[in-house]
């Protein structure tokens, strides 16, 4: 059975509108420490007094950079599995299939085992060249032979060159525990200790990613109706192809370098802003990107509140979303198709 939401596309953006704003908010007024939401209101309202002024550090230092972060890398997301599903005319891909998240993994794996990498600058760096030579790989293996199904063979060479990622990944840990203890916090996916400088990095990729998506739009609609269809229009869908593929790698290569991999946001956000605003790529990528911030807003808020003082990993709260909409996905391709489970 299908599921079709009810509300129209300007419906969708100004319900975007509205929860992105107050997600935001919430963000920079709570957490898992003992300054509460009254001080950090009259900080950001303009009204500090003596008690409210110690909060100014945590606002600035700690909750407005993963506020911060937390839009620039779940819009990056979102968008990124918008045009990969687009792309390959599959609802159920999401960016890691392109070995994106294995290849920077691996980056950084290579980076604190061979490099040193401690910090969050350093796991940046070597996350984002690691994103870059993973998708670049997959790339050449996907298009090693001019073939028909080439979304088909770029999505099947992102898994087998990610599980090759992954099994290096795995063999350099083996011999370092040091290098495991500093690789599982950043593999758990968090927005703990990112900061001002490092937003400011990603964002400069993630904003530029964001708008070549945009601009992707157009003509991946025309790619959408057929590759005969695009070439009548103007279009070459073996560059058009490697346009989204270079686009996603730069969205989910900075995104990841900026907090870790994080589950099924990618899969989650697009799916939903399908469902309101239709196969409409250029109003669904911008949705996509709202709904992606929304999620991971709501989901950091929910990784500082639920445990405290701890904090639960990001990738733990997005796979309590994502899973069971991977698994309603499945029943229901297969009932459409006729096939009894």
């Amino acid at each position: 059975m299908h599921v079709h939401f009810t509300g129209r596309p300007p419906s969708a953006l100004y319900l975007a509108l509205l929860i992105l704003p107050a997600l935001a908010v919430s963000s920079l007024l709570l957490g898992a420490g003992p300054i509460g939401p009254a001080e950090s209101l009259k900080l950001l309202l303009g009204q500090a007094d003596a008690q409210s002024v110690s909060a100014l550090p945590v606002l600035l230092d700690l909750r407005l950079p993963r506020t911060l972060a937390a839009l620039l890398v779940g819009s990056a997301l979102g968008v990124a599995g918008g045009l990969l599903q687009a792309v390959t005319r599959n609802p159920l891909a999401e960016p890691g299939l392109l070995g994106v998240n294995a290849g920077a993994a691996l980056g950084v794996v290579l980076g604190i085992t061979y490099a040193g990498a401690q910090s969050g600058p350093a796991y940046l760096l070597w996350a984002g060249m690691g994103a870059m030579a993973g998708n670049a790989c997959v790339l050449a293996a996907a298009h090693w032979r001019p073939a028909p199904h080439a979304p088909l063979r770029l999505v099947l060479a992102g898994v087998a060159l990610g599980a090759s990622f992954q099994g290096l990944t795995a063999t350099l840990l083996l011999g370092q525990p040091a290098a495991y203890e500093q690789y599982r916090f950043w593999e758990l996916g968090s927005l703990a200790g990112v900061t001002l400088a490092l937003c400011a990095w990603a964002a400069l990729p993630i904003v530029s990613g964001l708008v070549g998506a945009l601009i992707l739009a157009r003509p991946l609609s025309a790619l959408l109706l057929g590759d005969d269809l695009a070439r009548s229009l103007g279009h070459r869908p073996v560059v058009l192809r490697l346009a989204v593929a270079v686009t996603v790698t730069l969205l989910t290569g900075s995104a990841v370098a900026l907090c870790g991999p994080v589950a099924f946001l990618g899969l989650l956000a697009p799916f939903l802003a399908r469902g309101w605003v239709g196969s409409d790529l250029s109003l669904q990528l911008p949705v996509a990107a709202g709904l992606g911030a929304s999620l991971l807003l709501a989901a950091d808020l929910c990784a500082r509140l639920v445990a405290q003082p701890f904090e639960t990993p990001l990738s733990a709260l997005t796979a309590l979303l994502g899973a069971p909409l991977l698994v309603w996905l499945a029943r229901r391709d297969l009932a459409t198709s006729g096939v009894k489970s």
